[in-house]
């Protein structure tokens, strides 16, 4: 017996430490011996190659920001400890050492009847059980009492208005002389050369895999909004570092100082409409454009770009604004069915579109042409982060590719890490992200599939709950496949 090093998920902090020069930490290791060989040989291929040969951002310590305080610490290590053999459950939260950080919204949203998880640090609405309803989420490995309440939030955003609170993604602004050159250098897509213009580029990593996916916003001219993934914000730091920036170029984080919804459904530009006089129609504000507007007496940033595959644009402002924002959508939306809706309902809206995550479906690990994600790379481009390795790679066949299956299932659905075999039992692949699509009456999943075995009809076996469920690889994503509703 001796001493033993918890973090606050009991999992170890390995790595080099983004803020700091040729530092590397490998610790709250609580096995010890048994994983020395494993992290001696990732540590060494981190300092030698600059990047591990796997994913391992769950034990990567930027997976934690300065949010981390002791108190924190000594709080979910204790319940770490003391809850170590029980059963964990999916999406299960643990509430010690809780709230650590909470933005305006939170006692609205808490009165709405928002269950909240943890996002960087921050409190973040999962799903809402509704106003006089005990906010209590219970726990197993079948469907939950959040079912009903995330199956209303689908059908409300699908059928008139929803609001998301984005304000947990991360948002990085780059402005100044050289500003346009040194994010091509960092990212594997042009930047937008016209003021409003926005763009969707993957950031590649050392090995040519997807260190990062963003949406760059063109403001003015040299200036720039970048929206990323927020639980990797610390994680994209070492990255960022990699590309030598001028000093005329400021690269500021306004994760803390801006906050954000996405406001989605066919109902959303209506909404939108009776609060600020800015033209929303088609013609004068198409997808993947982005405007200075002022909506409900705040000046406001709007994106047209929307995660659930909806009509939809993400609205950010200064976070002392946020909570007048919130309410003034909720007012005015009254009529038009709007309703507030959390990130398990993002998560079943994504994936009926087929839309990969940060972590999940993205990560160094998966090459560009595995995750189709390669059409967004410009090798016209003479230099950006990652481009010699990627030319290495690219003409390689797909080791596995992602794909969105069906399942039949009742009771349960995947969400991450199932095996899924060949009918005849043959092992071929995983899930990465699952959920029950509300808006198209199926049970779905992202999987990775051994590249000979991932056309479109192939039929597979994903193991839930232990027991074989026959699924069917799609050709198109169930919802809106040709995206009219993004462009509507």
């Amino acid at each position: 017996n001796g001493p033993m090093i918890w973090s606050p998920d009991s999992s170890a902090l390995i790595g080099p430490v983004p803020e700091l020069k040729n530092y590397y930490c490998c610790t709250g290791i609580i096995p010890g011996f048994s994983q020395s060989g494993g992290l001696g040989l990732v540590m060494g291929q981190w300092i030698t190659q600059g990047e591990p040969e796997m994913d391992l951002f769950p034990w990567d310590l930027a997976r934690f920001g300065h949010w981390a305080s002791k108190p924190f610490t000594k709080a979910r290590a204790f319940d770490q400890y003391s809850h170590r053999f029980k059963i964990h459950f999916p999406y299960e939260e643990r509430t010690a050492g809780r709230p650590m950080k909470t933005r305006p919204v939170y006692e609205r949203q808490k009165a709405l009847g928002a269950v909240f998880g943890l996002s960087y640090g921050y409190e973040h609405p999962l799903w809402y059980a509704g106003e006089g309803v005990e906010a209590v989420e219970s726990f197993g490995f079948e469907r939950q009492n959040c079912f009903e309440p995330v199956a209303a939030e689908c059908k409300a955003l699908r059928s008139a208005v929803g609001i998301i609170d984005v304000s947990n993604f991360a948002k990085y602004e780059i402005r100044g002389d050289g500003s346009e050159d040194y994010l091509n250098r960092l990212v594997a897509n042009y930047v937008p050369t016209e003021i409003g213009r926005s763009c969707l580029t993957p950031m590649l990593g050392r090995r040519g895999g997807i260190a990062g996916d963003f949406t760059i916003t063109k403001l003015e001219h040299e200036h720039y909004l970048m929206i990323g993934s927020g639980i990797a914000e610390r994680y994209h730091q070492r990255y960022f570092n990699a590309v030598s920036r001028p000093e005329t170029v400021s690269f500021e984080s306004l994760t803390e100082a801006w906050g954000g919804f996405n406001v989605a459904g066919p109902n959303s530009r209506e909404l939108l409409s009776r609060l600020t006089d800015a033209d929303l129609s088609d013609d004068a504000f198409k997808f993947m454009r982005n405007r200075a507007i002022t909506i409900a007496g705040i000046d406001a940033r709007a994106i047209r770009v929307s995660f659930s595959g909806d009509l939809g644009w993400e609205i950010y402002v200064p976070i002392e604004h946020q909570l007048a924002l919130y309410d003034a959508l909720l007012e005015a939306g009254a009529d038009l069915g709007v309703r507030p809706v959390g990130g398990r309902a993002l998560l079943s809206l994504r994936v009926e579109k087929g839309y990969g995550s940060w972590s999940r479906e993205y990560s160094p690990e998966y090459w560009p042409q595995e995750v189709g994600l390669d059409r967004l790379i410009k090798l016209d481009k003479p230099e950006f982060l990652g481009r010699e390795a990627y030319l290495a790679i690219k003409d390689k066949t797909p080791r596995e590719k992602l794909v969105l299956v069906e399942v039949e299932t009742t009771n349960a659905d995947a969400n991450g890490g199932e095996p899924v075999f060949l009918t005849d039992g043959t092992p071929v692949g995983r899930v990465s992200s699952g959920a029950y699509g509300h808006s198209v009456g199926a049970s779905l999943a992202l999987c990775f599939i051994k590249t000979d075995h991932a056309n479109a009809g192939t039929e597979l076996d994903v193991a839930i709950l232990g027991l074989p469920h026959r699924a069917k690889i799609l050709e198109h994503p169930p919802f809106d496949p040709k995206g009219e509703r993004l462009r509507s």
